[in-house]
């Protein structure tokens, strides 16, 4: 009788878009945000631009990752903050195929990209913006878009966390509003000024609602989305007569005014949420442009040289 030969079976190679699957479902076993998910597979559309699917994994190397950022810097629809996103996002794919030893272990270089400040708010900007507009004439979005933007330049919180917030998240007898929505997924408590109070306590009485429902909703009182809240702030900043908009831009400006206004950077770091002062101080770093004109105008010892010529002209 004739012995049977063992056929050997052909090992398919695994493709880049096979790895991505497989690292999209990985994330979603450690249960990160359905976000953080959905910016990988937005950012994967513009891999596939330089790095198409169906390249095989084993093909990628040193060469890889210098090969892609010339192909990002070559694309003029991207700014330098798009670039590091989708290199480090190309990174963090191949650090997982290494990790499930598709790849060989070796070390991918990112340069630095240059990181400029987000523009911040002017205090004559910010007067136009906090003009309380009239209630007996104004719609509720307009109204509801001006205490969302008195709750965002006292608390510095983010645009997800904003949209889930809730009524009960309020404690007035306290004054602080708990913030469960946040990037880490720590909750957070938020102490709330006595000019936060009053606006909110007043906006209650025409938002109505009770303990479970949110806190900034639509005109119909359905929870606000991220896009519909950039849109509503994009109305509002457009009706005052102001360009610059942009939830996190307030942010920015929160974190700027408590600097300049002499607020503790270790207080700073637990209301914005970062998980170290390192952060904090990374997040401040950006705003050294900025804070600089503000300082140069905040000149002591210039403004001691005025007053001291001003003495001897008066003598």
């Amino acid at each position: 009788m004739a012995k049977k030969k063992m056929k050997m079976c052909a090992v398919t190679e695994k493709t880049f878009a096979e790895g991505v699957a497989e690292y999209l479902l990985d994330c979603k076993a450690r249960n990160l945000r359905q976000g953080t998910i959905a910016h990988y597979q937005e950012a994967v559309k513009q891999i596939y631009k330089r790095l198409p699917p169906e390249t095989p994994i084993s093909a990628l190397n040193e060469k890889t990752m210098p090969e892609f950022i010339i192909t990002l810097r070559d694309d003029p629809n991207l700014n330098e903050v798009s670039m590091g996103t989708y290199a480090r996002d190309l990174k963090t794919l191949m650090r997982f195929f290494m990790k499930c030893e598709y790849l060989p272990y070796f070390e991918i270089q990112i340069p630095k990209a240059d990181r400029h400040p987000i523009e911040t708010y002017t205090d004559k900007e910010l007067r136009l913006l906090l003009k309380k507009p009239d209630v007996r004439r104004c719609n509720f979005a307009t109204y509801r878009s001006w205490a969302v933007i008195n709750f965002l330049l006292s608390t510095g919180i983010r645009q997800n966390s904003l949209v889930n917030i809730k009524i009960k998240d309020l404690d007035f007898d306290n004054n602080i509003v708990y913030v469960n929505v946040t990037k880490n997924r720590k909750p957070l408590i938020i102490p709330l000024n006595e000019d936060i109070v009053k606006v909110l306590q007043e906006y209650l009485k025409y938002r109505g609602g009770v303990s479970d429902d949110w806190l900034f909703c639509s005109t119909y009182g359905e929870q606000l989305t991220r896009s519909s809240s950039y849109h509503a702030i994009w109305d509002y900043c457009h009706l005052r007569g102001l360009d610059k908009t942009g939830v996190h831009r307030f942010r920015h400006t929160f974190a700027k005014k408590w600097v300049i206004m002499g607020g503790s950077v270790v207080t700073l770091q637990k209301i914005l949420g970062h998980s170290s002062l390192a952060i904090t101080e990374n997040y401040l770093n950006v705003l050294t442009s900025d804070l600089k004109k503000d300082l140069e105008e905040i000149n002591i010892i210039r403004s001691l040289k005025q007053e001291h010529i001003k003495v001897n002209k008066a003598v």
